[in-house]
């Protein structure tokens, strides 16, 4: 199962358990976080 997420103006897919790295977005380095703009879910 896949999704395509937005964040910082960049569309991504990602997947379960997959690490991203992402600019501009003030997480500490290892934590989770959530995203709410989910685009689509896939597969």
């Amino acid at each position: 199962m896949y999704a395509i997420i937005e964040t910082g103006g960049k569309q991504l897919r990602v997947e379960v358990g997959q690490e991203i790295y992402v600019e501009k977005l003030e997480v500490e380095e290892n934590s989770t976080y959530t995203f709410d703009k989910v685009l689509m879910v896939g597969g």
